[in-house]
């Protein structure tokens, strides 16, 4: 049996587990928002820390807050953030919109903790000096989704680019038959497919970059409504400066707060950049997904690692599990970039009232392209093989190749080659032969694969 303590709060009495750390606000919550079993991130706990510890330096520094309360909200702070509480914050992410509930829930472990080592706090007064839930939830927003980019994201999609352009390199006079609306087309490399992918992986990298660093700019020292009020002037400034040293990162305050607390302008541009790196991955997803297809009935140009068994009733049958794991990653980013585009829109006069959502969704997006671009550089990307003989077959035997004559014999007379050479199955080489006009030496080296690759006019 569940044995409890009685706490009181400002509407009176609540019964609490005897053993949680949490108090009456916690609790309250705990009973009112049994909605999806999912609490809040531990990211997201950890950056509501930092806050707690930087504003008792920052009190502390303006003579609001004694040392000895300092150092144990600070040294609390560190017990949480070492993970030995990991199992004290369960307050559901569908709350209240401010996220009042789990900045209260923080307050009361770092309190309980506090007097665990014989120092009396308060949550509230000593905790929560010269802040509010509405000015610490929108900076903790800042500071875990700031981390997580440059921390997990922004290292692993590096690594991502290096496994791509070690392959590129292998792969750069691998010819294969290009494709446009799925149809075959002039050659590319198999090199230059890998590079596109490389490309659009670096230039998501600046732009989430450069989303990320926005979020240098916190609007703590806000408070209730932008204003300001119970925090000194002096706050914001002295808040940074140890949420700097704390970090490592060079935060700064927002000249103008009620922009980071009535709005997540900062936070929805970085989803939609998330969002980005999602179209990227499910773009590169699904071109390993057709070059794979077959063995037998479709393209064959790679064969993917075989990781498992891929059907219960069919022996034999290898699918592309990666890339299909991968793709729904997408999808599931891109449905969360667009529930963090309406709470952006949640924003009523001094408060967006959606902000619980905006937090955990962006470290949700940042954890799942994590993994994602992890497995797919790892699982899919460093070991699939070349079905080489097949490729150089299929592009020996591409009608299209027809192009390159376009210049010497005119689009009609080579559009008829292409039919004709289609029609028949023949090498459009040789029906080009019999009607081009030109000598064999000459076709090779118009229709020389290779060469078409590296564009130009021969």
């Amino acid at each position: 049996m569940t044995i409890f303590r009685t706490e009181k709060d400002s509407l009176g009495e609540v019964r609490v587990p005897e053993e949680a750390l949490w108090g009456a606000q916690t609790q309250r919550a705990v009973e009112n928002f049994p909605v999806s079993g999912l609490p809040m991130p531990p990211a997201f706990i950890a950056a509501v820390v930092r806050v707690k510890q930087a504003a008792a330096d920052a009190n502390a520094s303006l003579g609001l807050l004694d040392n000895e309360v300092r150092d144990a909200i600070v040294a609390a702070g560190n017990r949480i953030l070492n993970g030995d509480c990991a199992d004290q914050f369960p307050i559901d992410r569908y709350q209240t919109g401010s996220g009042t509930s789990t900045n209260m829930n923080v307050n009361e472990v770092i309190a309980a903790l506090a007097a665990q080592e014989g120092v009396e706090i308060h949550p509230n007064d000593h905790v929560n000096m010269s802040q509010s839930s509405n000015d610490v939830i929108p900076t903790a927003i800042h500071i875990s989704a700031l981390t997580g980019v440059h921390e997990r994201l922004l290292p692993v999609l590096s690594h991502l680019c290096g496994i791509i352009y070690e392959r590129e390199a292998m792969f750069s006079e691998q010819v294969k038959t290009g494709r446009t609306h799925l149809m075959d087309a002039m050659p590319v490399t198999l090199g230059q497919e890998l590079r596109t992918w490389r490309e659009q992986l670096l230039a998501t990298e600046k732009r989430l970059a450069a989303a990320a660093d926005d979020l240098l700019l916190v609007p703590q020292g806000g408070t209730a409504v932008g204003t300001g009020v119970n925090a000194l002037h002096e706050f914001p400034e002295q808040f940074v400066k140890f949420l700097k040293s704390n970090t490592s990162y060079h935060f700064h305050s927002l000249e103008h707060k009620f922009v980071g607390q009535s709005a997540v302008d900062a936070p929805v541009a970085l989803s939609s950049q998330l969002r980005g790196l999602a179209i990227v991955l499910t773009k590169i997803a699904n071109d390993l997904r057709w070059m794979n297809s077959g063995p037998i009935h479709g393209l064959a140009e790679i064969s993917l690692p075989a990781l498992q068994p891929g059907s219960s009733i069919m022996p034999g049958k290898v699918n592309p599990v990666i890339p299909e794991s991968v793709a729904m990653v997408g999808a599931q980013v891109m449905g969360m970039d667009s529930s963090i585009a309406i709470a952006g829109q949640s924003g009523n006069f001094q408060l967006n009232v959606m902000l619980p959502l905006v937090g955990a969704n962006l470290l949700d997006m940042i954890e799942l392209l994590t993994n994602a671009s992890t497995i797919l550089g790892e699982k899919a990307i460093r070991d699939f093989t070349v079905n080489v003989e097949h490729l150089n077959s299929a592009v020996g035997k591409n009608p299209v190749l027809v192009t390159a004559l376009n210049p010497e014999i005119g689009y009609s007379l080579a559009s008829d080659i292409a039919k004709e050479a289609y029609q028949s199955g023949r090498p459009v080489i040789d029906v080009a032969e019999e009607r081009s006009g030109l000598g064999r030496d000459r076709l090779e080296e118009l229709m020389d694969p290779l060469k078409l690759t590296k564009g130009g006019v021969s």
